[in-house]
């Protein structure tokens, strides 16, 4: 089942969650600053992360906050201030 897309909005981040078919996106932004979290579609991979979307791969993780932490760190802001869509709150293995 493919979850529809989510955005949510705090603190002067957006983050928004979407499906292709090949991947799970968390996709954040704030003040022209961007990163982003991605993993296979069916959901059991590693994840990705990138400082766009569509971006080249900087590192991955196994763990989802680690993830965040990593994202966290490319917008300047404590992980904790990250949103997270209902629909990304499952990422990671």
């Amino acid at each position: 089942m493919t979850e529809p897309e989510q955005e949510v909005t705090a603190e002067g981040i957006t983050a928004r969650y979407y499906e292709t078919e090949a991947e799970r996106v968390l996709a954040f932004e704030r003040d022209g600053a961007t990163a982003a979290v991605a993993q296979n579609s069916e959901g059991y991979a590693m994840l990705k992360v990138r400082p766009t979307a569509d971006g080249d791969e900087l590192e991955r993780y196994y763990g989802f906050d680690m993830a965040l932490d990593h994202a966290a760190e490319l917008l300047g802001v404590a992980p904790a201030t990250l949103p997270v869509p209902d629909a990304a709150a499952d990422m990671g293995m």
